[in-house]
């Protein structure tokens, strides 16, 4: 094997050709570094460039088009191999252009035939020599701004319809940035003080979340690798869906419904409010019995396995299995188009239409109105998704209001007191607000 198949420039080549096939970037990158041997920085330069070079995929076409006439009839290795040098010539200021172009060239070299290399090379120097085309010559303004931002054109639309262009902007603008790595303390074995000091430890620089008490930002250095991450002092989650549990306002003799569970993120957060003793349990539902299990893993792993009913049910179904007037609280973390996660997964940007999210809005009501019934009166319905389009959030509640009188819409409760000022009672957070993942919180109270 030369020595070019271990350098992250190839390997990144390699995960993008795939991704373009329908494979997930996280599940992608997290294979290689496991297949691989790499020391911190190699994976950062991989990380950096797989994730970079899918944010920004549309920008880089349009500069890569006046040079390949036909790019999508190249080998998508090859054609990878110039959006990965692109990207690196234009957003990575560390590294120097002459790198980027040898390496680009020698991968070519090693990788496909001399026909390849010459092509290769001969693309990287017209580029050069003649500059890349600016953005100012693309006369419609919505096709200017998803080639500036690359963000589909359909979303932009969408967007500022509902939230006008000034926000619209700010959106897209902050999607093209870095994704925190964020963690949640488990309060069922540690504290925030405790995890704060044994990352450090570690060598690891962490600092508290501005968005949850129980968060933790770390800016230095790889949690997942850690002691405290294997015993379960922490999860990794987003700042963003850590608010979702506390607005339930968990008991700890509660009995809760978590209705679409996996991977049992939510399900291990509300365990841990719970007091096994007191009769404190919380039924955790998936489709997939694969995913069950993977239910059952994270509340072993996070030490709450004795509060947690992890159930193959159809959350549609519910009724099937459960009486009326079951549970106490009931979460609806509802499958969603997942649009507020494009910092974390950038494909789901070129993969979505807005007609999946009206497709999704009818399976999101559905298990809405299956679910209603188990709720006891004075109980809490706590609604959320990881997507920031209306027709997923604000409207799902209003027809769910609608159809079921006997509910009634909470302001939606947060320990930081966010957004003190807003007048919608549910809870939008925006990519751009604090640079957490976007999402949306209702609370609905059966009367």
């Amino acid at each position: 094997m030369s020595t070019v198949d271990n350098t992250p420039r190839w390997l990144a080549v390699a995960a993008l050709a795939k991704i373009k096939n329908g494979a997930y970037s996280n599940l992608q990158l997290n294979q290689l570094i496991n297949e691989h041997r790499m020391d911190r920085r190699d994976i950062n330069l991989l990380t950096n460039m797989v994730y970079g070079v899918i944010q920004h995929r549309l920008t880089l076409e349009f500069w890569l088009k006046p040079f390949v006439r036909h790019p999508y009839q190249l080998d998508p290795w090859v054609r990878e191999l110039l959006l990965s040098a692109l990207y690196q010539w234009q957003y990575l200021d560390k590294i120097p252009q002459r790198a980027v172009f040898n390496e680009t060239i020698e991968i070519a070299k090693v990788k496909g035939h001399p026909g390849i290399r010459r092509f290769v090379t001969g693309v990287l120097h017209q580029m050069d020599r003649s500059g890349l085309p600016a953005f100012d010559t693309i006369e419609d303004p919505d096709e200017r701004l998803s080639v500036t931002y690359s963000m589909p054109v359909w979303l932009i639309q969408e967007l500022r319809q509902q939230l006008g262009a000034t926000k619209m902007e700010a959106i897209i603008a902050s999607l093209n940035q870095p994704a925190k790595q964020s963690l949640r303390v488990n309060t069922a074995l540690s504290t925030v003080s405790d995890v704060t000091t044994a990352l450090t430890n570690d060598g690891l620089t962490v600092e508290p979340s501005k968005i949850s008490p129980l968060g933790l930002v770390v800016t230095d250095g790889q949690a997942i690798n850690t002691e405290a991450m294997r015993y379960g002092m922490f999860t990794v989650q987003d700042e963003s869906a850590q608010l979702v549990v506390p607005a339930l306002n968990v008991q700890p003799g509660d009995q809760v419904l978590d209705a679409c569970a996996a991977p049992g993120g939510k399900t291990t957060q509300i365990a841990a409010e719970l007091d096994a003793d007191a009769g404190g349990e919380v039924v955790a539902l998936d489709i997939h019995a694969n995913k069950v299990r993977l239910i059952g893993q994270n509340a072993a792993r996070m030490h709450v396995a004795d509060r947690v009913a992890a159930t193959e049910l159809d959350a549609r179904k519910v009724q099937t299995q459960f009486d009326d007037e079951s549970f106490d609280r009931i979460l609806v973390d509802a499958p969603c188009s997942g649009l507020g996660l494009m910092r974390r997964k950038p494909e789901i940007r070129y993969e979505k239409q807005l007609q999946d999210s009206l497709n999704l809005q009818k399976i999101q009501l559905a298990i809405l109105a299956a679910v209603a019934p188990t709720l006891k009166k004075g109980g809490i319905m706590t609604y959320s998704t990881c997507t920031i389009l209306q027709q997923e959030n604000q409207d799902v509640i209003a027809k769910f209001l609608a159809d079921h009188p006997e509910f009634e819409l909470q302001t939606t409760p947060t320990e930081q007191d966010l957004k003190a000022d807003r007048t919608d009672k549910t809870l939008s957070i925006y990519p751009d607000d604090y640079l957490s993942d976007g999402f949306f919180i209702a609370c609905l109270r059966k009367k």
